[in-house]
């Protein structure tokens, strides 16, 4: 008998896919859908078969390749030529069966709920999803604007919008924004935008690294993106790291055991760094970050040696060379940035996205599909840390088997990496404050 309970469920991730891997979650969701629309369905017991058929194959996506991957790691590099395209046919991408453990400092989001909102501001959700809906149809960039924004919030001390603070308090020094990799970063106007509607009918209820975790969902959702569900009751941080945001984000010129190892610090598997890094699929590559390669590559004045001679053309074209603007107004989803500063009054649009990386003899389906890895596997990566996915046999597999099927594998893996990201190194409870402006901090 369905009662009339709230429903609410917690994320746990000392227990592996917890979330999305148990088949109760899909149990749950079922229910709740039938108590939602209970007076639907009895007027349509068809809708009910329908579910009744539906139902299995929700639960099957808990382990969709049906194999365990391996726990070993293959360190062992190579050049990307050196990989053969058919000695991974019989590749099989699995199910994540890592358990993570978060050191000291990492919070797993073990507080967050389902639809924490319910009670003190129910609509918040909605909200948040009308407005992305609104500025996505003028701005189409807003996904990859924002899914960047929201990675170089997470890697940095967490899921706390520490990042968009232009406000340190009684603290001296600059504050994240500043920093050198945030430089190129877009969309800060939009997320004040939808906090404003937010604050206008829940004041001081909703916070902005909630705000920012649902508008990244609903924007890549919009972009052709796969779901994934968003938990929230997150808080946001007194205060802001600069130094953090220099030193720790990845930059567009490391290799692949640099990358690993910034992305295992985070809890991050092999696996789950080249899902997640299958969101430089949308948006675009701006030059500044790749016009190094093109023309001094490792400061030797030739251009990277790996990248084939009618793809460096087509690179050149795109992103002439232009060494005394160092400033890239990219709407891409990089997790890289240059390493030196940048005038920010020198913004272009200039750049390339993945989707024009491919031959125009290869066929590509919607934005949000595999391109990413299929450029890669022909040594058409735009950042020199992206091609060096093929240098590593454990990624370069991962890259092949990514880019060898409907893109159904990708889209699972990347709502699964999504949903850990946006649950990294959360405040909650007591901890931090609801700001009513994203940039400033609540005056005690």
């Amino acid at each position: 008998m369905l009662t009339n309970q709230p429903f609410r469920f917690s994320y746990n991730s000392n227990q592996p896919n917890n979330f999305l891997n148990k088949s109760s979650l899909f149990l749950l969701l079922f229910f709740f859908i039938i108590k939602k629309m209970r007076r639907f369905f009895i007027f349509n017991p068809w809708i009910i078969v329908a579910f009744i058929v539906f139902l299995p194959v929700l639960v099957s996506l808990r382990n969709p390749r049906g194999e365990p991957e391996p726990e070993n790691t293959i360190t062992q590099t190579t050049s990307s030529s050196s990989f053969s395209h058919t000695s991974f046919r019989s590749v099989i991408l699995a199910a994540n069966t890592f358990p993570f453990d978060f050191n000291q400092r990492i919070r797993d989001g073990s507080n967050l709920q389902y639809n924490f909102y319910r009670d003190s501001c129910p609509q918040a959700e909605d909200i948040v999803r009308s407005a992305v809906t609104d500025i996505y149809f003028d701005h189409r960039d807003l996904a990859p604007s924002l899914l960047r924004l929201f990675f170089h919030d997470c890697f940095i001390q967490g899921c706390d919008a520490s990042l968009l603070l232009e406000d340190n308090g009684d603290r001296n020094g600059s504050y994240e924004k500043q920093a050198i990799p945030n430089q190129t970063l877009k969309g800060f106007d939009k997320v004040d935008l939808i906090k404003e509607e937010v604050e206008q009918a829940c004041p001081g209820v909703v916070s902005c690294a909630d705000i920012l975790a649902l508008a990244v969902r609903d924007s890549v959702l919009l972009g052709g993106g796969p779901f994934y569900p968003v938990l929230t009751g997150r808080r946001d941080s007194l205060q802001s790291f600069f130094q953090e945001a220099t030193d720790q984000i990845p930059r567009p010129d490391d290799s692949i055991m640099r990358t690993l190892q910034f992305f295992n610090l985070r809890g991050f598997n092999a696996r789950e760094t080249v899902s997640l890094l299958g969101g430089h699929n949308i948006g675009k590559i701006g030059c500044d970050f790749i016009q190094q390669r093109l023309y001094d590559f490792q400061g030797t004045g030739q251009p990277d040696p790996s990248i084939p001679l009618d793809f460096l053309s087509q690179m050149r074209l795109n992103c002439p060379d232009n060494s005394k603007n160092n400033f890239s107004s990219n709407g891409t989803f990089s997790t890289f940035t240059a390493s030196k500063p940048m005038n920010v009054q020198l913004s272009n649009d200039k750049g390339m996205s993945y989707m024009q990386a491919l031959s125009s003899a290869v066929p590509s389906g919607a934005s949000f599909d595999t391109h990413y890895y299929q450029s890669l596997l022909r040594g058409r990566g735009l950042l020199f840390a992206d091609q060096q996915l093929m240098a590593q046999e454990k990624t370069a597999r991962l890259v092949f088997a990514y880019a060898s099927d409907d893109g159904s594998t990708f889209r699972m893996d990347f709502a699964r990496v999504m949903l850990k990201l946006s649950n990294l190194d959360v405040l909650t409870g007591n901890q931090g404050q609801v700001r009513l402006n994203c940039s400033r901090l609540v005056s005690s």
